[in-house]
Order: structure tokens, then sequence, then C-alpha cells
């Protein structure tokens, strides 16, 4: 059955990549490369990555074990324009997705064909279109949600997300682009419920992979009450 997943590597403290990059210069010289380069670190030093992009070497362990994983489960691929954009020259002719790729975009763009079987539709009717397109194409596979960390939020809120898996790198960056953030547009009393299916620690990284269960009140429970079992602790 298709699955709408995302998957992101994040810090300790819940940050993708450092502060926007946006101004002049060079994108590889910014804060937002430094810090976005620091947790995909994991992900560069797999083999199964750097097979995929045509490099050599790379480390064949668990990590590349889970790059290899989510290559071959995806049919179909949801994407930001900004990602899309910022990749379209590295990736050169023969992009790593070999699968049909959808684009949210608010500027039109003819589709775009490249070599291995990867193709770049831009959808301009918004994220949900985006996410029905891919589906339409993943032949049973699973539609992965590519990002970056501000369309996965999209997706989320939408309530079109299945799995989420965080890639959870132990460092702690203090400030940038944040995955979880306030457009989420939560209540006060609400919260969206994650069901943790599957835990891999490694020394580089952790990843978690997450069921999303869906938006839920947060209701205050009875806890200290005297309505049930109580902990007490002698001060």
């Amino acid at each position: 059955m298709t699955k709408v997943t995302a998957q992101l590597s994040v810090s300790v403290d819940g940050f993708y990549a450092g502060p926007q990059h946006t101004g002049d210069g060079d994108w590889m010289d910014s804060a937002e490369s430094a810090a976005f380069f620091r947790v995909t670190r994991w992900v560069t030093d797999a083999m199964a990555w750097r097979e995929r992009q045509g490099f050599t070497g790379g480390e064949r362990d668990v990590n590349s074990d889970v790059v290899a994983e989510s290559f071959t489960s995806a049919g179909a691929y949801v994407m930001g324009r900004r990602m899309a954009d910022g990749g379209e020259v590295p990736w050169g002719e023969e992009p790593p997705f070999r699968a049909p790729v959808f684009v949210v975009t608010h500027r039109p763009r003819e589709r775009l064909l490249r070599q291995g079987g990867t193709s770049f539709t831009y959808v301009t009717d918004g994220v949900a279109s985006a996410v029905e397109q891919a589906r339409a194409v993943a032949g049973g596979k699973n539609v992965a949600v590519a990002g970056g960390g501000s369309l996965v939020r999209q997706v989320l809120k939408a309530g079109l997300l299945d799995e989420l898996e965080l890639h959870v790198v132990p460092v702690v960056l203090g400030t940038g682009l944040r995955l979880f953030d306030a457009d989420l547009d939560l209540g006060e009393k609400e919260g969206i419920e994650l069901m943790p299916t599957r835990v891999i620690p490694t020394p580089q990284v952790t990843h978690i992979r997450y069921a999303v269960t869906g938006r839920a009140a947060l209701v205050l429970d009875d806890r200290g009450s005297g309505g049930g079992p109580t902990t007490t602790r002698d001060v």
C-alpha cells in the first residue's frame, strides 16, 4: 500500500540547516550550508548514497542500509521548488531519484525530463495536488516528501503524511532552520501524535521512524488528583 513518507536529518535541538541564506554570495559558504552538511554528513559518507550519485567510496554500514532502503521504497517524490532549483545543476543529467518528482511551486515551468527515469513536474495548485499526482504514478511504492523542511510541515499540517523518519544527529546547533515551527497552526491544546515504529542507533546518527496518527486534543489527566495511583517523594 502506498504511504506518504518524509525523512529529514536534524540536530538534537531540531534544526535541519543553519540560518537561511538570503543574500548575495555562494550558498556553499553560508551558515545555512555549514549546518546542513553537518547534519547530513552520515548520508554523504554512506556507500549507498555515493553509488547513487555516481561517486566511489563510502561506508557500507547500517547508515548505508538506511539510505538504500529509502531509495528502494520510493515510487515517486514530492519536492519544494527551492530544493529542486538548488539541485538542478549538481544532480546533472541523471539525478539520483530515478522516479517522477513533483515540485510544489507558484512559478509554472514545463516538465523537465532527465535520464535514468527521473522527471520533474511543476505543480502550481498546491501540495495536496502534488501528493495526489505522485500517488497516482508511484506504482504501489511510497510517495517520498523530499523536502525541504517547510514542505514537510505543509504536508504534515494538511494531514497527508503517514510516516515521518527523523535522523537525529548528535550535535546542538542553537539556531537555524527548524523542522517544527509555529506554522503548523496547532491550537493551544492540540498536538500531532506520533507512534515510534523503529529506532536504529549508530554513533553518527539515530534513526527514529514514526507513524503519524494525527491531530489530537491535549487532555489533562487525573494524575495527582487523588483519583488514581500517585507517586510521592519525600523531601
